[in-house]
């Protein structure tokens, strides 16, 4: 676990270095990076774990343009899959807002370092969200699309709706139902709830719990509960 961690570390440095410098001089105008660090009990990605029910460490950079329209985000977490022990990845996005409407456009670029040969190790996914939050209410919509998923799993489509509420100004709380439709791999539907608490303006615990209609097709697919800590800086 300390390895794939170290090497989740360097993935994120390797990714954001050549970026930090190409923003460098759009930063002058604006543009800002933030970071984010952490580790959970389980990587949990659509409802299903992608770390082999295990722990897993996470990393990731962000670079926001000066308006909020644009970003880039270069990450890496630790997984368990095709003989991978590191998935780096880098996404562009568009998040404008009209009618008190937040929206996420996004693409990211996946790929699952030293993986075993003959193993699909790479994918571009899409993705779009729509949210909108009033008083401490809040709700997203969510659509991803991969035209050719990492691993056997060929063409997929997921789609999940969120709901949450602002209990206090450090506490919050969502539930979520998602549906994934996958070519070569089971369909299924997952569902999640759980809580986020701010320990302190930087670092927050997420507690959340996590089950599938698709048990029966691996243990990754099996109900879980999962603990996760991130500092963002």
């Amino acid at each position: 676990m300390i390895r794939t961690a170290v090497l989740a570390v360097l993935s994120v440095a390797a990714l954001s270095g050549p970026l930090a410098g190409a923003a460098s001089a759009q930063s002058m105008s604006g543009g800002d990076w933030s970071f984010e660090v952490g580790a959970g009990s389980d990587n949990r990605s659509k409802g299903a774990s992608k770390s082999g029910n295990d722990g897993y460490a996470f990393g990731s950079a962000t670079w926001e343009s000066a308006d909020g329209l644009f970003y880039i985000s270069p990450a890496a977490e630790t997984i368990q899959a095709g003989g991978s022990n590191v998935e780096a990845e880098v996404a562009f996005g568009y998040q404008p807002e009209a009618f008190g409407y937040q929206f996420d456009f996004n693409v990211a670029y996946k790929n699952r370092l030293d993986a075993e040969s003959g193993y699909d190790e790479d994918m571009v996914e899409f993705g779009a969200n729509i949210s909108r939050a009033i008083g401490p209410a809040s709700a997203r919509l969510q659509v991803q699309y991969s035209p050719d998923s990492a691993g056997s799993t060929e063409a997929f489509t997921w789609v999940e709706g969120r709901l949450g509420w602002t209990f206090t100004p450090r506490l919050d709380g969502t539930v979520a139902l998602g549906r994934r439709e996958q070519d070569n791999a089971p369909d299924y539907t997952a569902w999640n709830a759980g809580v986020t608490y701010a320990l302190t303006d930087a670092l927050a615990l997420d507690v959340r719990y996590y089950d599938t209609d698709a048990a029966e097709f691996g243990e990754q697919y099996e109900d879980a509960l999962v603990a996760e800590i991130a500092y963002a800086f």
